[in-house]
């Protein structure tokens, strides 16, 4: 991931910069929690890393009952929206849970969240433990304001192997070779993508990769960057046309605009066979395994890199999605809560157990030294390709809706529904969205 301003959010990560792998998204709550009297209070993501984050944090509490944290579980959808209002009151729990990017950017120039810096420097262990290409996320203007709190999460085009059997197709490497396998699958009776479109972030990953390999990173770094007119690139109006191309030839399952990520129904139409495949984060990999384990376990499902864009000028190696997750600590809460939330930041995440329950559970933790841990998995085939994508990638941008301001991604989220919709054009797009630059 390459170094890059948080605001700008190109992230790119250098070959020899990374160790790394996948995490979560959640939505809606809560769905669950960790009580502990008065002390910190936490919210945390249902999905994947629910549980591992859950014992943790019990771990915590029974050994340190004098700064005890409160931990509640949220859906992915509703915790975003619920946590910006929050903050935005100056009522955020004490460890605030984000992406980095414009949002976190958002809560710094606002004074709601800690400045951390002085925490790292007298505290080297804790600035060792990451990748620092993942590290360098939560900062802003050179400082520290959000530590990484779990795994790295690029998007994947995950496929049905026995479904691809059944049709005699392979997994596309090209956009020419996705399109003629649309009516492939659907002569045989099978949605060719599954898509969560009624949560509206996963439409994003097609626009992200497809700008990606058309345009490469600058495209989207000059948005980030709030320079003029910069929607107008060229590429996001091919990108936005070759999605509507897509969904004209049919390729989205019938109904998409009302399955909900949240409640994992989008992977569970590619593994009952209903759907050919899916583009999502890595963290679904985690979800699957638990739902639908004989799927994962017994070979049927496949993974690989997304198409590249014929005449693109991005790296086919590049990738999207999120370096991490972070925990970034409320300037509200009282001292007694920053020293728990500290001390828990310090000896109680990425314990051996916490680490161990991470791999187990399908993710690659965004730590040093846990390669000889990957390949003794059960997973290691995902967990090395996971892997293989980050410490590879030229470029690794961060999710579009979180490297934005909180304006801006919600204008792109609900404006890009229209464009899947077919309810705007893609100059409508481009021309709504330059006038949120530099809002």
């Amino acid at each position: 991931m390459t170094t890059r301003k948080l605001r700008s959010v190109a992230m790119a990560i250098s070959a020899a910069a990374l160790s790394v792998s996948l995490a979560a998204c959640g939505s809606s709550g809560p769905a669950g929690s960790t009580a502990a009297g008065d002390g910190a209070s936490m919210w945390g993501l249902t999905g994947g890393n629910q549980p591992v984050l859950q014992k943790s944090v019990e771990a915590w509490n029974s050994a340190h009952s004098d700064q005890s944290i409160k931990l509640d579980f949220f859906a992915n959808d509703a915790y975003k929206t619920k946590v910006r209002t929050a903050v935005g009151a100056g009522e955020g729990p004490t460890f605030i849970y984000g992406w980095g990017g414009g949002v976190l950017k958002s809560y710094v120039d606002a004074d709601q969240v800690e400045d951390l810096s002085a925490f790292v420097k007298e505290n080297p262990e804790v600035k060792e433990r990451y990748l620092p290409a993942v590290l360098k996320n939560g900062e802003i203007d050179g400082k520290t304001y959000a530590l990484p709190n779990n795994n790295v999460q690029p998007v994947v085009l995950y496929y049905n192997k026995e479904v691809f059997d059944k049709v005699g197709a392979q997994p596309p490497k090209t956009w020419g070779e996705l399109m003629a396998l649309v009516p492939k699958f659907k002569e045989a009776g099978i949605a060719p993508f599954s898509l969560g479109g009624q949560s509206k972030w996963p439409d994003l990953m097609w626009l992200e990769y497809l700008v990606e390999r058309i345009g490469g990173p600058e495209v989207f770094a000059n948005i980030a960057a709030d320079k003029p007119g910069a929607w107008s690139d060229p590429a996001v109006t091919e990108a936005l046309t070759k999605i509507q191309q897509l969904a004209d030839a049919g390729g989205f399952v019938n109904g998409f605009s009302s399955i909900a990520a949240d409640s994992n129904a989008d992977q569970a139409l590619l593994y009952t066979g209903k759907a050919a495949m899916v583009l999502q984060g890595g963290w679904i990999y985690q979800g699957m395994k638990k739902d639908a384990g004989s799927f994962v376990t017994g070979g049927k499902l496949g993974f690989t890199t997304f198409p590249t864009v014929e005449g693109g000028k991005g790296d086919p190696a590049n990738v999207v999605g999120n370096p991490s997750n972070f925990w970034s600590i409320s300037a509200k809460a009282t001292d007694e809560q920053k020293k728990a939330a500290l001390n828990y930041v310090k000896d109680g995440m990425f314990t051996d157990a916490d680490t161990d329950a991470l791999i187990a559970s399908g993710a690659v933790p965004v730590i040093n030294g846990i390669e000889s841990k990957l390949a003794a998995s059960p997973d290691k085939d995902f967990l090395t390709f996971v892997y293989g994508l980050a410490k590879n990638a030229p470029s690794f941008t961060l999710s579009w809706d979180q490297a934005l301001s909180p304006a801006q991604g919600d204008a792109m989220l609900s404006n890009l529904d229209q464009i899947f919709l077919k309810k705007i054009t893609p100059q409508q797009f481009v021309s709504t969205m330059n006038a949120t630059i530099g809002k």
